[in-house]
């Protein structure tokens, strides 16, 4: 990882574990630097993003820092300025749609449906891509919907249309979707947004047994550190469009990065396991 000029502590390197030894990653992102139509100045520089193959690795940091215009990056849905992003090896650019679908999952802020759709019938939308265009439903789709149903909770509101759903269960029918898709690789952009702290919770038990059962790659925008520092093997945390560290929750998370990233000063406990102690919020 290339180190800011301000940056404080040891900088550790990409893709290595703690002795040292290459991981191969699923997705790495290069040079990019990441703006939209309406700004003159890169919103993101990033000199080189890994998701390490077969982890969850959480993009923290506070509102605008540029976690989800990376995700967008990493998603195809964010053409770079300049800079590549590889998919197992391959340009993402390259990828037909169909086939980027049976490759990457991707959950964003920006979903639209009808809200006459049932959740049921959203959820087979993300069988889509592993089917012909004339190709009727198939035994391993609906077990794939099934499960994605479970795995989301929604299964009791599968006969429910969209528009009658609250906030929080419209982003679990959503969350049902993106896991019909059975990918090895999941984007998440803030799965979290609008739920109570129970189905919180059960969304990132949820990400975390997709993880360790089916070995699926995360990588999920997250804006509670106290949660991505317990649910994720990596922290990306990120302050003004730049990154700030990389490395394992326990390694990363330091009074240091929460006074300099989110503007608080807070103790850290490790024992019996990581905690975050806000004291008080910093002036600006």
């Amino acid at each position: 990882m290339a180190e800011l000029d301000d940056q404080p502590g040891t900088v550790r390197e990409w893709a290595t574990d703690a002795d040292g030894v290459p991981i191969e990653s699923a997705i790495v992102a290069e040079d990019l630097d990441l703006r939209y139509p309406t700004s003159e100045e890169a919103v993101v520089d990033c000199a080189r993003l890994d998701v390490p193959e077969g982890e969850v690795t959480a993009l923290v940091g506070p509102n605008g820092s540029g976690k989800s215009t990376l995700l967008k990056a990493l998603a195809n849905h964010l053409e770079p300025e300049a800079g590549t992003v590889r998919l197992h090896g391959e340009d993402i650019q390259t990828f037909q749609q169909s086939q980027l679908a049976r490759e990457l999952g991707v959950l964003s802020q920006e979903n639209e449906s009808p809200d006459s759709i049932t959740v049921e019938d959203l959820a087979y939308h993300g069988r889509y891509p592993h089917r012909g265009f004339f190709d009727a439903v198939g035994p391993e789709d609906r077990q794939a919907v099934e499960q994605a149903l479970e795995q989301a909770g929604v299964e009791h509101l599968r006969d429910t249309e969209l528009g009658q759903l609250s906030g929080g269960q419209k982003q679990l029918a959503w969350i049902a979707m993106v896991l019909a898709q059975q990918t090895d690789v999941l984007l998440l952009d803030e799965p979290t947004t609008f739920l109570d702290l129970h189905h919180q919770f059960r969304v990132l038990e949820t990400v975390r047994q997709l993880n360790e059962r089916e070995d699926v790659t995360v990588a999920v925008v997250l804006h509670d550190i106290a949660q991505a520092a317990r649910f994720a093997d990596n922290l990306v945390a990120m302050r003004d469009g730049q990154l700030y560290d990389w490395g394992p929750p326990r390694e990363v998370v330091t009074e240091q990065l929460l006074a300099d990233v989110f503007g608080v000063e807070a103790r850290i406990q490790h024992e019996p396991e990581l905690q975050i102690l806000p004291q008080r919020a910093l002036s600006e």
